[in-house]
């Protein structure tokens, strides 16, 4: 049975998009601390927000945008078994939520993104990047490194000029980054 607050979080703040109805049956499933889903509801609509610009800037590069949105949408997920983390730091839930996911019948393309969100590297897919992006600049959070893998991959991709993409990419996170104060306040309106 879910809880009052989970549910709330789940549905409350229309200003935020939904998650996939397979992300919410599962956190509904897991009993997942109301925090947890509120936290996972903000990168979402981050991540739904930055593959948005994507298509409309970069309409030659190609994501599994479903992959990402659902990536976004649990990458936290293995928190539910690591609620400590939840209000403090450690990195056990990214494996623990990348295997949480399988066990339950979740795709690898799906799952990944528990494991990867936590960091970066040149060798990891776009998508993947775009995930842990999202997870950053949700809370106005700005990492230089990451911006400039992001950067150089889509430079490649699309032809442009590195210095062209960094700007439009620059000037979406400013824009994303400006609403951190209302998705905070939403994610800290539910209990840990």
């Amino acid at each position: 049975m879910t809880s009052d607050l989970l549910r709330r979080a789940l549905t409350s703040e229309r200003t935020l998009r939904p998650l996939p109805a397979a992300a919410v049956a599962l956190l509904e499933e897991l009993q997942a601390p109301p925090r947890l889903a509120a936290h996972l509801r903000a990168v979402h609509d981050v991540a739904a927000q930055l593959a948005d610009w994507l298509a409309e800037h970069h309409p030659a590069v190609v994501i599994d945008r479903e992959a990402v949105l659902f990536g976004a949408a649990t990458h936290d997920i293995g928190k539910v078994e690591h609620p400590a983390e939840l209000s403090g730091p450690g990195s056990a839930h990214e494996q623990a939520g990348c295997d949480l996911l399988l066990a339950r019948g979740v795709e690898e393309r799906f799952a990944r993104y528990a494991r990867t969100h936590g960091s970066w590297s040149a060798d990891l897919p776009l998508e993947d990047l775009l995930v842990t992006l999202a997870d950053k600049v949700w809370k106005a959070k700005r990492v230089a490194d990451l911006e400039q893998l992001v950067t150089d991959r889509l430079a490649v991709a699309s032809g442009q000029e590195p210095w062209e993409v960094f700007l439009a990419l620059d000037d979406v996170l400013d824009r994303i980054a400006a609403g951190a104060d209302a998705r905070l306040a939403f994610q800290s309106g539910y209990p840990v």
